[in-house]
């Protein structure tokens, strides 16, 4: 039974979270601004699949950390002594590390765009004073939660 709970609460909370990638990323527009750079807006179903798969295949990685070393795995189930397949390990990592470091730079730029949205969305609002209270709140939220995330060890990182 405990399991069984255990393993709808643990469901229920990885949709909830993938839900919030997925929103962070409609919200700041991500997919259509890829369309639309790179001119190909048919492919636009392709490219929100591929994040939706990538953000699974790296959830899933995070579930069951064995195989997060996926690229030693590959090089180790195919080389087996014969040379085409030696590098194959080491090129999946260079690969996923090319891709992973274009999208964290994509997705940066994108909120950074839509912190320029803030001052507008303040003079739409009439909200002229305590603007700067406001994001310094924000700032010391996040840097508590930061200082407490870390100083209570839930980081898993040895303390």
């Amino acid at each position: 039974m405990r399991t069984a709970f255990l393993l709808l609460f643990g469901a229920c909370y990885g949709l909830l979270a993938a839900a919030g990638v997925f929103t962070v990323l409609a919200a700041v527009g991500l997919v259509p601004r890829f369309a639309g750079r790179t001119h190909t807006g048919k492919k636009a179903a392709l490219y929100e699949e591929a994040v939706i798969f990538g953000t699974l295949f790296g959830s899933g990685l995070s579930v069951f950390p064995g195989y997060e070393r996926i690229g030693a795995f590959l090089e180790r189930a195919f080389s087996g002594g014969s040379f085409p397949f030696a590098g194959v390990g080491t090129g999946f990592q260079a690969v996923f590390g090319l891709f992973s470091g274009m999208f964290i730079g994509c997705l940066a730029l994108a909120i950074a765009e839509m912190l320029d949205s803030i001052p507008i969305f303040a003079r739409r609002i009439s909200f002229r004073h305590g603007l700067g209270f406001a994001v310094i709140g924000m700032a010391v939220g996040k840097l508590c939660g930061s200082l407490a995330y870390f100083a209570l060890g839930l980081s898993g990182s040895p303390g």
